[in-house]
C-alpha cells in the first residue's frame, strides 16, 4: 500500500469497495472488458476463457470495484445464482454479433431477473427490515444476523449495466436492437443502462462505468 493510500485511509477518503457480478454467455467479451478497465500496467496480454469464475479489481474516480467474472459456459452458468446475494451491481455482456445465441442470452437474463435473490421486497419485508434497523441496528445475535441477511437477499434493486459488445464486427447489431431483442424495456424495478462497446479498443467502457458509479453512489446515499 502506497503513502497516498495510507493517508486516504486515515482521512476517510479511501475509495469505497463494491462487489460486481460480470455475467453473460461465453465468448461475449466479459474478461476482455474487465481486463481493459484495469490500469494498463495490470492488464493481461493473453485472455483465456474463464473456468468457473475469477476475481478481478479495478477503480473508478470514486469507487473500488471487486468484480466476480463468472464463466458463461453452459456447464458453469448454474454457479451464477450462488453469488447474487453478494452483488451490489451487475454487468451483463452480450455479443452483439452472435444473433443465433441472442435468445439464449435473453433466457439467462430472464432467469437472473426472476431469481428470488433479485426480487423487489414486499411491503411486509420492508416493514421487517425497518424494524430490524430500529431494534437491533447493525449488529445482533447470530439468529438476528441471519434474519437480516435473508431480508437483504430479497431487497435487490441493484443497477444492471449492459454492454452490447463487439460492435466493431461486421455482423453486429446496434445497442438499440440488442435492447429490443432482450426486451430490456420490460425491466421496471431496477435501473439499467446499455452501452455499445468494443472491448479490445476500450470504446464505450468508460461511459458504462461512469453510469454504474453514479447508480451505486445514489443507492449508498
Amino acid at each position: 500500500m502506497g503513502l497516498l493510500d495510507r493517508l486516504s485511509g486515515l482521512l476517510g477518503l479511501k475509495k469505497k469497495e463494491v462487489h460486481v457480478l460480470c455475467l453473460g454467455l461465453d465468448n461475449s467479451g466479459k474478461t476482455t472488458i474487465i481486463n481493459k478497465l484495469k490500469p494498463s500496467n495490470a492488464q493481461s496480454q493473453d485472455i483465456v476463457p474463464t473456468i468457473g469464475f475469477s476475481i478481478e479489481k479495478f477503480k473508478s474516480s470514486s469507487l473500488s470495484f471487486t468484480v466476480f467474472d463468472m464463466s458463461g459456459q453452459g456447464r458453469y452458468r448454474n454457479l451464477w445464482e450462488h453469488y447474487y446475494k453478494d452483488g451490489q451491481a451487475i454487468i451483463f455482456v452480450i455479443d452483439s454479433s452472435d444473433k443465433l445465441r441472442m435468445v439464449v442470452a435473453k433466457e439467462e437474463l430472464d432467469t437472473l431477473l426472476n431469481h428470488p435473490g433479485m426480487q423487489k421486497p414486499t411491503k411486509a419485508i420492508r416493514m421487517c427490515q425497518s424494524f430490524w434497523n430500529w431494534r437491533f441496528g447493525q449488529f445482533g445475535t447470530p439468529d438476528q444476523f441471519i434474519f437480516k441477511c435473508c431480508l437483504d437477499i430479497k431487497h435487490r434493486r441493484i443497477p444492471i449495466l449492459f454492454f452490447a459488445n463487439k460492435m466493431d464486427l461486421r455482423d453486429s447489431v446496434t445497442s438499440v436492437k440488442v435492447s429490443q431483442l432482450l426486451c430490456l424495456e420490460s425491466i421496471k424495478d431496477k435501473p439499467w443502462h446499455i452501452c455499445a462497446s468494443d472491448a479490445i479498443k476500450g470504446e464505450g467502457l468508460q461511459e458504462g462505468v461512469d453510469w454504474l458509479q453514479d447508480q451505486i453512489q445514489a443507492v449508498k446515499t
